[in-house]
């Protein structure tokens, strides 16, 4: 990097930048409850006549079929909560929507987050999101196609709650500064899949799989109040700033300061191997968590023969790592660069190789101790928890070779990432329809398979100086 930071002493975690990592830590636990919440609730929503270990009772049955039928109400479970007959290819799909949903939105978000302002455009995405979560049991009784609609249009809306964060960042966070804060913010993901999958086993079977989305629905609509009452688009503005912060910030950042209207020099990214870079290390990181996320309690039930309630306990305990893991990382990852023990690219690739390689190593052994109970969570523990290592590498990249696009390139970045999500979530779906065990082992070499090849192409071509195109001179247009 080129900004060389202040020499004055300027409070941290006491300051305000830290205080709005913490809402927007909130704020990304309000979102992935909200995304996380089927994937628990769908054990018991088709816990109909299987035996342990099968999926459901439809699942011989063609996928027409159940796309017709599924809204149709087979048994109730415990509270009187409907149960459905959903395959496990109707249940990939489920799966999958709302990452079509986020892909929608999240180019055009981040674009326009960076002209309009993020706060506004987050916060009606979260409060979006939260609304159709509350629908969600309702719209599971008029059927499938109907939650399937319903999780599309609230992708969309967190596609637009996700990507305007980085345009907040690239005003709030000194460059010094950037991986703890980016870090903080984002932990809020992992401790959100940890509470959402910790408890909401246990308010399933003791309330009923509706009240998974409407306590969760309900959180994410007092979160928005907070969001609009905190966050301000960047220091100059926001009226409870100190002046000593917002002069560290300021001079921290003059030399990436950009100006409101600016084109984006589309064939420039397009060229830029260092952006590939980032965006194939998304795909890859993508791949293997969101299979996590949405097949963990599956895998569990099903490989480990648990009910839901131990299910959503088990399938919490990997995001307690994932959520100090990405803490820890970018503390580590600024000390690393704070006392110049090592270059800034040297640390984005050594986080990166951490994030991608170790998690792949996990994913290959989990098929050869399936019988070991023990060793199977100490596994699923430790592959989200490595993998958020990412977190302080190519994750954060953009930030580093363009922030005056950092948002709008996010937007891409995650749409790569989401696009690994579908196509992962898909064929999981189709795989363990077909065999359970030789499914499951083929999920997880495929997904290893594709974190080293993601791996090798950002070791290969990723870079951490700021881009040519994108420096205050660039005169690059569409």
């Amino acid at each position: 990097m080129d900004e060389k930071p202040s020499t004055r002493k300027v409070p941290e975690f006491c300051s305000l930048r830290y205080g709005l990592a913490l809402i927007m830590h909130f704020s990304n636990f309000t979102v992935i409850t909200q995304r996380v919440s089927l994937s628990i609730a769908i054990i018991a929503m088709v816990n109909s006549t299987q035996q342990p270990g099968l999926f459901n009772a439809s699942t011989e049955r063609p996928l027409a079929f159940t796309l017709n039928h599924s809204n149709r109400s087979t048994k109730e479970f415990n509270s009187g909560a409907s149960v459905y007959e959903w395959s496990p290819e109707t249940q990939g799909i489920i799966f999958s929507s709302i990452s079509y949903g986020i892909i929608l939105t999240l180019i055009p978000s981040g674009y326009l987050a960076g002209i309009f302002g993020a706060k506004q455009m987050l916060g009606a995405g979260l409060l979006i999101s939260s609304l159709l979560t509350l629908f969600t049991p309702l719209a599971a009784d008029f059927g499938v196609v109907l939650v399937i609609v319903i999780r599309t249009v609230q992708g969309m809306a967190q596609g637009m709650a996700w990507t305007g964060q980085f345009t907040i960042w690239a005003k709030w966070a000194p460059p010094l500064e950037r991986s703890k804060l980016t870090s903080i913010a984002g932990s809020g993901a992992a401790f959100g899949s940890f509470i959402i999958l910790c408890v909401g086993g246990l308010i399933s079977q003791t309330l009923g799989w509706p009240f998974i989305f409407y306590i969760f629905g309900s959180i994410g609509c007092v979160c928005c109040l907070l969001w609009f009452m905190v966050i301000y688009d960047d220091p100059m503005h926001h009226p409870c700033i100190s002046v000593r912060e917002k002069d560290h910030i300021v001079s921290s950042l003059a030399q990436q300061s950009s100006s409101p209207r600016r084109s984006v020099p589309i064939k420039a990214m397009v060229r830029c191997l260092p952006l590939w870079a980032i965006f194939t290390g998304f795909f890859s990181h993508f791949w293997l968590c969101t299979i996590i996320i949405t097949y963990l309690p599956t895998y569990i039930s099903s490989v480990l023969h648990v009910n839901i309630r131990d299910s959503g306990v088990l399938s919490s305990l990997p995001f307690i790592a994932a959520s100090s893991c990405t803490i820890l990382g970018g503390q580590l990852a600024d000390f690393l660069l704070s006392r110049k023990l090592l270059r800034l690219i040297t640390v984005r690739k050594l986080f990166s190789s951490l994030g991608l390689l170790l998690p792949s190593l996990c994913a290959v052994a989990l098929p050869f101790v399936a019988s070991s109970y023990t060793t199977t969570i100490i596994l699923l523990i430790l592959i989200p928890g490595t993998s958020n290592l990412c977190d302080s590498g190519f994750i954060i990249n953009t930030l580093d070779v363009a922030p005056q696009y950092a948002s709008f390139l996010m937007g891409i970045s995650r749409g790569f990432g989401l696009i690994a999500g579908i196509i992962s979530s898909t064929a999981t779906g189709f795989l363990i329809s077909q065999d359970s065990v030789s499914g499951w082992r083929n999920v997880f070499f495929l997904a290893a398979a594709v974190n080293m090849f993601g791996l090798v192409f950002y070791l290969t071509f990723g870079q951490a100086e700021i881009q040519h195109w994108a420096k205050e001179r660039t005169l690059t247009r569409l």
